[in-house]
């Protein structure tokens, strides 16, 4: 590939913001130079914020399996418009789950031609499938995904603290994350229905199910380092803020503890979703208002590390439109492409820039992952991705601009401040304008 320039007068670096020239060789960042240098190659002037190219590691993209949810073809277009240049799929809630190196491997067959970003994989550590997890570790997830409480399909069972224990062991032994789905119910609760009230929803899932799984992933972390060992946790979709004391205490004692929460829960609030409205359930559930400040301030503290879309679609038949019953819908939000607008619109009136969000959004996802040598910042030796980002420009969310496969979310309607117009992958110019540029050119990333 010959070598060429993107300049702007803003350019999100580790250092700061700075107006830059950014020099490509070969799909890799060359050299970060002042704006007014010439770097002997074609230059190409943009208007509008330079980032790195969002890094999303929790997306359910259903394929192989169940396409009809989604797919790799719809769920990296969607990723690119929304300026995301790398994505790790989640083992669930594909056929068959990612819980054996052959599933693996019958994923990778599903991605050929697909992939309009960059993707990884996450594997998953079920209750049965611990004796795999060996060969499932060493053919390239970039980590495994647990739950502590029913996954919601039968397949993809859940793990006690004992089954926890051992496949941590397992990760900490390979240097790998285990992601927890971190919900227990302890008291194996008998509600009422719950039909189409959001309240009776809200109480079906309480905060104290969040914090005592978390307080259970402390514990184990605590009896591996013991054991000598220095294990890698991170809670997925944290919404509970009760438990935001107990992962900076955990901190506090050395362990390797991250957590991750989503726009949802930080642009939502449990006041005024409308009963009945089925687009907005997952789990765990969106909540009030007052716990959604405390996100906000849990990433400000830095107890959060985070923030990824949980881009998990369904068909419409299965949320229950028409019925509007909580109880029976599918959990999950579709907003995978709409996630840097989002909460630019919110986080900007809290005081977050956007060297925040590049913090957030990109470079300490990239980490989590293991990505870091190569994704989430604009730095010499890593990839060419970008994401060009209008600050000023609004979207408005309707059915025609959704790129994902089914055109429901929760935000259909609402405008939102910040537009991504472009989004380079490697060094090569892939979406434009609402327009897609060449070809499919996404790879996978194993850990190998």
């Amino acid at each position: 590939m010959n070598r060429q320039a993107l300049r702007a007068e803003r350019v999100i670096t580790p250092q700061g913001e700075r107006a830059a020239t950014v020099v490509i060789h070969d799909g890799k960042i060359e050299t970060v130079a002042d704006y007014g240098f010439d770097p002997a190659c074609p230059v190409e002037h943009l208007q509008g914020v330079l980032m790195p190219g969002l890094v999303d590691t929790h997306v359910h993209i259903n394929e192989p399996g169940r396409t009809d949810w989604e797919g790799f073809d719809t769920a990296t277009h969607a990723a690119a418009a929304g300026g995301i240049t790398t994505l790790v799929d989640m083992p669930l809630n594909c056929i068959p789950v990612t819980t054996s190196a052959e599933a693996l491997a019958a994923k990778l067959e599903s991605v050929t031609g697909k992939l309009w970003v960059d993707c990884g994989y996450w594997g998953g550590a079920t209750a049965d499938n611990l004796g795999q997890l060996p060969a499932l570790l060493k053919a390239g997830v970039l980590g495994v995904k647990s739950f502590t409480i029913h996954s919601g399909i039968e397949e993809f069972q859940a793990v006690d603290e004992e089954q926890l224990l051992q496949a941590m062991r397992l990760l900490a032994q390979a240097g790998l994350p285990h992601l927890v789905h971190a919900e227990l119910d302890l008291h194996h609760s008998e509600l009422e229905p719950i039909g189409r009230s959001y309240q009776k929803f809200l109480e079906s899932r309480p905060r104290a199910w969040e914090n005592e799984a978390i307080a259970m992933v402390i514990r184990v972390m605590r009896q591996l380092r013991e054991e000598g060992l220095d294990p890698k946790a991170h809670i997925v979709h944290l919404s509970s803020s009760d438990a935001l004391e107990l992962i900076r205490k955990a901190r506090a004692e050395g362990l390797k503890l991250t957590a991750e929460t989503c726009p949802h829960y930080l642009t939502l609030a449990a006041e005024t979703i409308p009963d009945g409205g089925t687009l907005y359930k997952c789990c765990p559930p969106i909540r009030e208002a007052h716990n959604r400040d405390l996100l906000w301030q849990g990433l400000k503290a830095g107890v959060i590390d985070c923030i990824v879309s949980d881009h998990s679609p369904c068909t419409p038949e299965l949320k229950s439109l028409e019925q509007g019953d909580l109880g029976e819908a599918w959990g999950g939000i579709s907003a995978l492409q709409f996630g840097l607008s989002l909460i630019w619109t919110e986080g900007q009136k809290r005081g977050f820039t956007l060297q925040d969000l590049a913090r957030l959004m990109a470079r300490r996802p990239a980490e989590i992952a293991g990505l870091d040598e190569r994704k989430g910042c604009i730095e010499v030796g890593f990839d060419a991705d970008f994401c060009v980002f209008d600050p000023e420009a609004e979207l408005k969310v309707t059915p025609w601009v959704i790129k994902h496969k089914h055109k429901i979310s929760p935000y259909l309607g609402k405008t939102l401040q910040g537009l991504v117009t472009q989004t380079w992958l490697r060094g090569q110019l892939i979406y434009k304008d609402d327009e897609y540029v060449g070809k499919a050119r996404g790879r996978s990333l194993l850990m190998r």
